[in-house]
């Protein structure tokens, strides 16, 4: 009898790890052997046990889970990671195949459909959720500018996507909460967006933090 593939899971909503655990631990031949809710507890995990297939998650704290896979490929190159997230933008499935990823699941993916991703992967084939494979055919849009931000603005934009308060960022750069609170308003209409959420990931996607 073959080994069962071992699946690491990263992600930093850990709802979303145990869902995920009891989804694949029931599959035969796939075994979840560990977990992590950051990029620095998943390296130190790996470092000691190391996985088949890596399910990661894209928006972590700290260190984004599109910076984190080319390290992880680097440090364990026969390690196979397939994108985890709810974001369909094309930039992020394209960043992150192109970072090494072996392919891109959404989260809102049947159990087999999940599967059948960490099979594929495991096998050392490309795998797109049938959702992502859609978006990836459609003509390419055109792309919008990427927004012109100060260096303040891309400071106070970094700290927000730690998810610090406009209090603790004022502190941080010794300023006003007041002055923080203009900056973040000036962010949201630079970039054409209504909230923090929204802000963070056209952030992520022009590559401003």
């Amino acid at each position: 009898m073959s080994a069962p593939i071992k699946v690491f899971i990263i992600d930093d909503h850990p709802m979303v790890i145990e869902g995920i655990r009891g989804l694949l631990n029931g599959e035969p031949g796939i075994q979840v052997t560990g977990s992590a809710t950051d990029a620095f507890a998943a390296m130190e995990f790996l470092k000691a046990q190391t996985a088949d297939v890596v399910l990661l998650d894209i928006n972590l704290p700290e260190v984004s889970g599109l910076d984190l896979c080319p390290e992880l490929k680097a440090n364990f190159p026969d390690m196979k990671i397939l994108g985890l997230s709810t974001f369909k933008e094309r930039s992020f499935i394209s960043r992150m195949i192109s970072q090494g990823a072996s392919g891109y699941v959404l989260k809102s993916v049947s159990q087999e459909e999940l599967v059948e991703a960490v099979r594929q992967a495991y096998r050392g084939k490309m795998y797109l959720s049938m959702e992502v494979a859609q978006i990836m055919v459609q003509p390419e849009p055109a792309s919008a500018p990427v927004p012109m931000l100060t260096s303040r603005e891309k400071e106070i934009l970094a700290l927000i996507a730690e998810g610090l308060t406009n209090n603790q960022i004022a502190e941080r750069l010794f300023i006003s909460p007041l002055t923080v609170d203009s900056h973040r308003k000036n962010l949201l209409a630079k970039l054409e967006v209504k909230n923090t959420a929204a802000m963070i990931r056209i952030a992520l996607e022009h590559g401003l933090i």
